[in-house]
This record gives C-alpha cells, sequence and structure tokens, in this order.
C-alpha cells in the first residue's frame, strides 16, 4: 500500500464533511412554476444591486405574484392575450405568461432600475417582454386601449395608491378591457381598493370578486382582486 493513500476511514470522514459543507451553502436560484427564479444570493443578483440600486422596492421579488401564476396555471390566458404588468418589478408573473401561453406582455413600472432585474430573468427563461417607465396615474386611456388583461402584484403598499388604482382601473374599463386582477398579501391599501372597487365600479356587466388566494408549497398567501368585464 502507497504511504499516500487515505485510509477508509480517512476518506468516509471527508466525504462527510464534504456533504456537510455543501449542505450549508446557500441556494442561488429556486424553481416554481416552471420558471428559474434567482435569490438575492445570486451573483448575478448582487451586480445588479451594485450597478442599479432601485429606489421603489424594486430589488427583491415579492411574492404576490405567484398567486397570479398560479390563477393563471388553472386559468390559461390564449397567446392573442395582450397583457399589462402594473408595478412589474422582476416581471415574473409577466414572464410566465409568456412562457407558457406565449402571450405579448408589457411591463410598467416607475423605477426604471427594475428593468435589469426583469431582463435577466426574462432571458434565463427564454421568454419575450416589453418595459415601460411611467407612474401609474400617468397611465392614459390611449395606452390601456392596447390591451386585453392587466395584472399586478404587490403595487397597493402606500395609502394614496388606493385612490390611483381605483381611478386606473375605472379607466380601463371604459376602454373595455375584460380581465383585470390584483394580487396582494392582504396590505390596508389592497383592502380599502377592493372595497371602493366593489362599491363604486360594480354595473350589470363587471363583476368583482376578491377572493383568498395560496400557494402552499412555496408559502404565498392573500388575496386575489378580479375584476371582469362582459
Amino acid at each position: 500500500m502507497s504511504a499516500n493513500k487515505p485510509s477508509k476511514k480517512k476518506t468516509k470522514k471527508s466525504a462527510k464533511k464534504s456533504a456537510s459543507t455543501a449542505k450549508n451553502l446557500p441556494e442561488t436560484s429556486q424553481q416554481a412554476f416552471d420558471l428559474e427564479i434567482l435569490n438575492s444570493s445570486h451573483p448575478e443578483i448582487k451586480k445588479l444591486k451594485r450597478e442599479y440600486p432601485t429606489s421603489i422596492h424594486g430589488n427583491k421579488f415579492w411574492g404576490s405574484s405567484f398567486l397570479l401564476m398560479d390563477y393563471f396555471r388553472k386559468n390559461p390566458l390564449s397567446s392573442s392575450d395582450r397583457v399589462l404588468e402594473l408595478g412589474c418589478g422582476w416581471a415574473l408573473a409577466s414572464i410566465y405568461l409568456n412562457n407558457k401561453f406565449g402571450c405579448h406582455v408589457t411591463c410598467i413600472d416607475a423605477d426604471e432600475d427594475v428593468f435589469p432585474y426583469a431582463n435577466l430573468h426574462a432571458s434565463i427563461n427564454a421568454a419575450e417582454i416589453s418595459t415601460v417607465k411611467q407612474r401609474f396615474e400617468n397611465i392614459s386611456k390611449a395606452q390601456l386601449a392596447d390591451y386585453d388583461v392587466i395584472i399586478a402584484a404587490d403595487v397597493c403598499f402606500w395609502d394614496e395608491l388606493s385612490e390611483i388604482h381605483l381611478n386606473l382601473i375605472r379607466r380601463a374599463l371604459q376602454v373595455g378591457i375584460k380581465k383585470i386582477i390584483y394580487a396582494d398579501p392582504e396590505r390596508a391599501p389592497f383592502t380599502e381598493l377592493a372595497q371602493r372597487a366593489g362599491q363604486k365600479l360594480k354595473q350589470d356587466n363587471v363583476h368583482i370578486l376578491c377572493e383568498d388566494a395560496r400557494v402552499k408549497s412555496l408559502k404565498a398567501s392573500g388575496k386575489l382582486l378580479r375584476i371582469e368585464q362582459d
């Protein structure tokens, strides 16, 4: 036996130590709804955080997007549907809709520094998205008329946003948008939006429902505000 050859006892001990070390390494990505989602520990995300210090909570993924993806997994859109995502952040719900159903998706956010995160995730998930820098209150009827579906996740986090989104939804209904879906973990401004929408926007041809939503495996829960127009 060679003097440099490790004993079986030593080899097993080293293997055990290596396995233990590997277990302690942080995960740099996760899989959800057949998408790859990079975690904050991923080198590319760390690099973007240094280059694009976002100012409106856009440098991380918000979990209500999982509620939207779960809804559309059960209620698919068609490839002809044109989708507008409000306050897109990393745009994962839009990426899912393009990746799975071939929808044309446009992602709006007031903070243009979120777009590199969105484009990175679109690239690694073989999706195509369009991005537009714009505030919610400045989205015109003419713009809204170009879409069939509006989606939004985690966009009602300030009190003043309830009124802004109520008016935006009203404009969307006026130009004939058929489906509007907001997802939220039940913050107070979202609850107010849902209540006021039910009071002020419901008509014979407009159906409004605020319902519980949960993706247990991903620890995502909250409410979906669904507004549909005949």
